[in-house]
């Protein structure tokens, strides 16, 4: 049996098309999806982009001096009118307003209506009254009638009088001068607020637009996202090959690391053991071949010497033959078990453990392009549920009725184009607008500045006790300057009154109607009358099971809710519906519990290739070096200098020069093998000795070596003929969970987000608390600030006449005068004769 077995392909069981798709087990759990998370540890998801919040521009601060009289203005109007918001009237009025109104219904306006009509009654009589008095007092004054004589009767509390005429006619102007600048300054403030209302009508249509604009993006976004999370898990199924095929090889490699490792060692080892054998050989066949020839020196000098020895001219040379005979030279080399070692690491190299392991490694590589060929039919039948899934969430956009704020969006640009076109036009009516009241202003002006300087020239050029007709023309100017005032007062105050009465009636019932129940949000309570306005039922427009009112929806917009939640949206949109997929789950749930996915087991270690090992192991423990090291001994002590010497020793005994030279030069020889057997059989024998020693190590560790492959591979086959089919499952259900949560953080994120996030209506609360500010806050409180002041003066009108015309007698030059001296009157006296004293 070879190392690996033939691996068989995936096989998925099951019937094909879509309820095969591994997109049954993404959506499996989806409805579950918030009590049961995903167990597998996924890569980092990308969380789904927050919704932006459009940026809207802020309104402009409001100038305090807008509002200066509001307290007071709205204080005299609380007192005109003290009634409630007329609810029910103006709902009757409504209901019967395209019938005749009948008598009830007009009287009871009027009832409620009775402050503002006294009011107007009072300022009806005032502009009817006040130019006929003045025409009368003008006649009879031409007739020299009511002040008209130029002669004045001298009494004793006439000093008196003229001072108290005089501080109530300087109380009165100062009256009508604060009234004046109160004139000046509302007019002002009428043009201020005209200004800021143009800036905050525009950047309210702004907020609008961006707000309606923004509302279909953030829904968009929010498909778009889930386009990206589809897209996201295509992308992971046509990638199921290395994602899952790295999972499942990472699972194997846990326990056959350590198996393919220790055979890689033991690899390592024999080819260690089968380069030391070599070497081994080589040193060997060297040395062999080094002792061969040493041999054959060795018998050759043995063979002179003992021819020298045995001429009959050797003097003594027989006393050393028994020697000779003695001394041997065993050149043999033999190491026990060196053959069978031989024979176990040729068997072991047969083997060919490298080409095995790379044979296990290469399979395992091709697990992902088995997983990505096993699985295109499931991979392309998921990819259509997906786009199934897909398709269904796009459907957000046509349940929310966007079409809706797309009408409003397409209004407010119209109105803001009429408002561009007609912006000139207003500017020019508020320029004359303006004029026309600095022109009102002028005029109560022109009588506040008659009366002070008749207040200021009458005493300067008044000598108390000076002849009436003889007073000064500074005094005689300031009496003209004090009739003067009265006479322009008589002019126009009665125009202005007109003015007052309109702008008061105008002015008070805007307030008092429109603004201070706007404020109270009791005009909102009448506006969420059923049927009040025509076309105003959002529910049903809607198509909502309860009704909604422009109340809630206020109320939900000043705390910046979604549309979600202000619009009940959620009777529209079933958006758990919407976003559980498990609907189209179920059958491909119980297609995918009956689908077996199975992967054939591997054989590490054939039982051939073990019996191989063991016998490698057996082999490499019995390496024997004692012989060597005995014959390295027995080499060792060979000492050939000794007979060399005694051959020295019996040459110097010799007559004749020819056999002591062969002496000497056999013992010459000998040294020389002696020295070969030191400087090269001696270093050769170290050399083959120190091979023999490591490969004796190395034999030592296989054993060990041996014995952990055996376990490990063992161990390592066991787990996978055990778990290779759980492996397989558990880690496809990893990576489906996995792609669960792609769908779980979506379906989470787009509930948080549609249901808080998408169409915070903040900017259509403050778009009508800026309507109500610039209704209200700036033009109305500004217009009711210069009525009121205007009719401040226009009161303040009437004494200011009685005390000036009373006064200016006080001050302007008498055509006649009289005496008076201890009671003694003397009247019509002419001018000439008579001398004050």
């Amino acid at each position: 049996m070879g190392f690996c077995e033939s691996v068989g392909a995936w096989r998925w069981q099951g019937s094909a098309g879509a309820l095969r798709a591994v997109v049954g087990v993404l959506l499996l759990r989806l409805s579950l999806a918030q009590s049961v998370p995903p167990q597998a540890v996924c890569p980092a998801v990308a969380a789904p982009q927050s919704l932006t919040q459009p940026q809207y521009q802020h309104t402009v601060e409001e100038d305090a001096s807008v509002g200066f009289m509001a307290a007071l203005v709205q204080s005299f109007l609380h007192t005109v009118q003290p009634n409630p918001f007329p609810k029910d009237l103006i709902l009757k009025i409504v209901q019967d307003f395209e019938m005749q109104l009948n008598q009830k219904i007009i009287k009871e306006a009027l009832v409620y209506e009775v402050g503002f009509l006294v009011c107007a009654a009072i300022g009806v009589l005032y502009i009817v009254l006040m130019p006929i008095i003045g025409f009368f007092l003008a006649c009879c004054r031409c007739c020299g009638n009511c002040g008209g004589k130029m002669y004045q009767k001298q009494t004793s509390s006439i000093h008196c009088r003229r001072r108290t005429l005089y501080w109530t006619a300087f109380v009165t102007t100062v009256i009508l001068l604060a009234g004046n600048i109160c004139m000046f300054k509302s007019n002002e403030a009428v043009k201020v607020s005209v200004d800021q209302s143009q800036v905050e009508l525009s950047i309210t249509i702004d907020n609008i637009h961006s707000f309606l604009t923004a509302v279909p993006q953030q829904v968009d976004h929010v498909v778009n996202e889930s386009y990206r999370t589809v897209q996201e898990v295509t992308r992971n199924l046509d990638a199921i090959g290395p994602q899952l095929g790295r999972e499942i090889q990472e699972r194997f490699r846990g326990t056959l690391d350590p198996a393919l490792l220790s055979v890689r060692l033991l690899e390592q080892e024999t080819a260690n053991i089968s380069l030391q054998m070599n070497h081994l050989n080589s040193s060997l066949a060297q040395l062999q071949s080094s002792m061969d020839r040493l041999q054959t020196n060795f018998t050759a000098v043995k063979n002179q010497i003992n021819n020298t020895l045995s001429n009959p001219n050797c003097i003594g040379c027989n006393n050393l033959k028994p020697e000779l005979q003695k001394l041997t030279l065993d050149t043999s080399i033999t190491i026990p078990s060196l053959n069978e070692l031989q024979f176990a690491v040729d068997e072991m190299n047969k083997a060919d453990l490298k080409s095995k392991i790379k044979q296990v490694e290469d399979y395992f590589k091709s697990i992902p392009q088995r997983v990505t060929n096993g699985t295109k039919n499931v991979v392309q039948s998921s990819k259509e549920q997906l786009g199934n899934i897909q398709t269904q969430i796009s459907q957000v956009t046509n349940d929310i009725p966007l079409s809706a704020l797309t009408n409003v969006s397409e209004t407010l640009n119209q109105l803001q184009r009429d408002i561009d076109r007609v912006t000139p036009e207003f500017k020019r009516a508020e320029h004359i607008r303006w004029g026309v009241c600095v022109a009102l202003c002028c005029v109560v002006l022109l009588v506040v500045v008659c009366n002070f300087l008749g207040l200021v020239l009458g005493p300067l050029g008044l000598t108390p006790k000076a002849n009436p007709t003889e007073r000064s023309c500074a005094a005689d100017c300031g009496g003209t300057f004090l009739m003067m005032g009265a006479g322009f007062s008589f002019l126009f105050s009665w125009l202005f009154m007109i003015a007052v009465l309109l702008l008061f009636l105008l002015g008070g019932n805007v307030y008092t109607l429109l603004c201070q129940p706007w404020i109270d949000g009791q005009l909102l309570k009448l506006i969420d009358t059923p049927g009040l306005i025509p076309g105003l039922d959002i529910g049903p427009t809607l198509g909502l099971k309860t009704d909604i009112n422009i109340s809630d929806i206020y109320r939900d917009c000043e705390k910046n809710q979604p549309l979600w939640t202000t619009l009940h949206l959620y009777e529209l949109i079933n958006l758990e519906d919407l976003l559980n997929v498990t609907k189209y789950t179920e059958q491909i749930q119980q297609h995918f519990e009956n689908t077996n996915i199975t992967l054939s087991t591997i054989t590490l270690l054939s039982p051939e290739v073990k019996n191989q090992l063991r016998r490698f192991s057996n082999n490499a423990t019995n390496i024997d070096s004692t012989a060597v090291m005995q014959q390295m001994n027995n080499i060792s002590s060979i000492n050939l200098n000794t007979t060399a010497d005694k051959l020295d020793e019996l040459a110097t005994f010799q007559s004749k020069n020819d056999t002591r030279e062969e002496l000497q030069n056999e013992a010459r020889d000998l040294r020389q093998i002696q020295t070969d057997i030191e400087t090269i059989i001696i270093p050769q024998l170290d050399n083959l000795n120190s091979t023999i020693n490591g490969l004796g190590s190395t034999a030592e560790q296989i054993n060990g070596t041996v014995e952990e492959v055996l376990s490990n591979v063992g161990a390592a086959q066991d787990f996978l003929n055990t778990n290779t089919t759980q492996i397989v499952k558990s880690e496809s259900r990893k990576f489906l969970d996995c792609q669960l949560g792609y769908f779980i953080i979506y379906a989470d994120w787009a509930n948080v987000t549609i249901t808080q996030q998408v169409g915070r209506c903040g900017p259509v609360a403050g778009a009508v608390d800026s309507v109500e500010i610039i209704l209200c806050s700036y033009i109305v409180e500004s217009l009711n600030a210069f009525w009121f002041s205007l009719g401040w003066c226009m009161i303040f009108f009437i004494p200011s006449i009685i005390f000036s015309i009373k006064l200016a007698k006080y001050y302007r030059r008498m055509k006649s005068s009289d005496v008076y001296d201890d009671q003694l009157t003397m009247s019509h006296i002419p001018r000439a004769q008579m001398k004050l004293s």
